[in-house]
C-alpha cells in the first residue's frame, strides 16, 4: 500500500513508496527548505479534495476545476502572481495516475512564497495520502462545541489583509480550537462571532435543515463580509438541492436557531457530510432520510 505520494511543480513526482506505483521513482532531493516562508511564517495557502481509487487502481478527483479555482483565489488573496494552472494540472494528472491504493485519499496542493533568506520562486507541492479511518467514522456523527472566534461577523468586510476567504497554511488557531473541543468531549467546533452569530467550523461548513411549516429549507452561513471560506461541497449541495426544488438560504443564524434545527451537518471536501448529533450539550435529532439525500447530492 502507498502511504504517501509527493510531487513538486516543475520536478514531478518524488519517490512513490509503493513497488506497484505506476510512476518511476526519482531521487527525492529537497522538497521544503527549513527557511521556507510557508514553514517559518505560515505564508502560504493550500487546498484539498478527495481522491477515489477503484479496485483496479484507477483514480478520480472530486471537483478538481472548482478546487483549482479556489486555490487560485487564495494565491491571489496572498498577493501572489496569477496561478498558472497548466503545470498544476499536469502534476495532478501524473499523481492521480500513479496513485493506485484502493479507497479514499486526500489530495492536498500547497503554495508558499518561497525562501525567507532570499527572493525566490514560490514553493508548489502536492501530496496524496490515504483518508484516515477516523475521518470516515466521523461521517456517522459528531458532537460540536461552540466557541468564539473573537471577531464580529463583519470584521472582514473592509479589511482584506485579514485574509478572509483565503485558505491559508496558518492553522495554529484552528488546531488549538480542535484541541479545546477534545477537552470538552467533542469532535468538532462551531465558531461564533462576538455579535452573536454562528460562522463555520475550523475546516468544514455548517448546513442546517429547518422544516418550517412542512417546507424544508437548507441554510448555511453567507461568505460576503464574514470571512468564511467558500465551501465547494456546500455550493454543490445547494445547487443540486435547488435543482430538485428544495429551498436554500445563505443567512446568519444565532446559536439558538442552530440548536433548534431539525438536522445539521458539517460538510467538507474530504469528509463529505458528517451528521451533527449535538451542539454543546443540546442534542440534535437528525434525519436519516435527509442525510441520505444530502450524501446523494454531494456524491458521498
Amino acid at each position: 500500500m502507498t502511504t504517501q505520494l509527493v510531487g513538486v511543480v516543475g520536478r514531478g513526482l518524488l519517490a512513490p513508496d509503493s513497488p506497484h506505483a505506476r510512476e518511476p521513482k526519482t531521487a527525492p532531493g529537497q522538497v521544503i527548505s527549513v527557511d521556507d516562508l510557508g514553514f517559518t511564517r505560515g505564508d502560504g495557502v493550500f487546498d484539498a479534495t478527495r481522491v477515489v481509487t477503484a479496485d483496479d487502481g484507477s483514480s478520480s478527483v472530486d471537483h478538481l476545476d472548482r478546487h483549482l479555482a479556489r486555490f487560485a483565489r487564495s494565491v491571489a488573496g496572498m498577493d501572489g502572481d496569477p496561478l498558472d494552472e497548466g503545470p498544476w494540472r499536469e502534476l495532478i494528472g501524473r499523481a492521480v495516475e500513479a496513485w493506485t491504493t484502493p479507497g479514499e485519499a486526500v489530495l492536498k496542493i500547497m503554495w508558499t512564497r518561497g525562501l525567507e533568506s532570499s527572493t525566490s520562486e514560490p514553493t508548489q507541492v502536492l501530496t496524496i495520502t490515504p483518508l484516515s479511518e477516523g475521518a470516515i467514522r466521523l461521517r456517522e456523527g459528531i458532537a460540536v462545541a461552540l466557541m468564539s472566534r473573537g471577531t464580529s461577523s463583519d470584521a472582514y468586510r473592509d479589511a482584506r489583509w485579514l485574509l478572509g476567504g483565503v485558505k491559508t497554511l496558518s492553522y495554529g488557531i484552528n488546531m488549538a480550537v480542535k484541541r479545546e473541543a477534545a477537552r470538552r468531549g467533542c469532535d468538532e467546533v462551531l465558531l461564533t462571532s462576538t455579535d452573536g452569530w454562528v460562522m463555520e467550523g475550523p475546516n468544514a461548513s455548517l448546513v442546517t435543515l429547518h422544516l418550517d411549516g412542512g417546507r424544508p429549507v437548507l441554510r448555511s452561513t453567507p461568505v460576503e463580509g464574514t470571512g468564511i471560506l467558500r465551501s465547494i461541497t456546500q455550493e454543490v449541495l445547494f445547487e443540486r438541492a435547488a435543482s430538485e426544488g428544495v429551498a436554500t438560504e445563505l443567512v446568519l443564524q444565532t446559536p439558538e436557531e442552530v440548536k433548534r434545527a431539525d438536522a445539521a451537518w458539517y460538510l467538507s471536501s474530504v469528509r463529505g457530510a458528517a451528521r451533527v448529533t449535538r451542539f454543546d450539550e443540546h442534542p440534535v435529532a437528525g434525519s436519516d432520510e435527509w442525510t441520505a439525500r444530502i450524501r446523494g447530492w454531494i456524491g458521498f
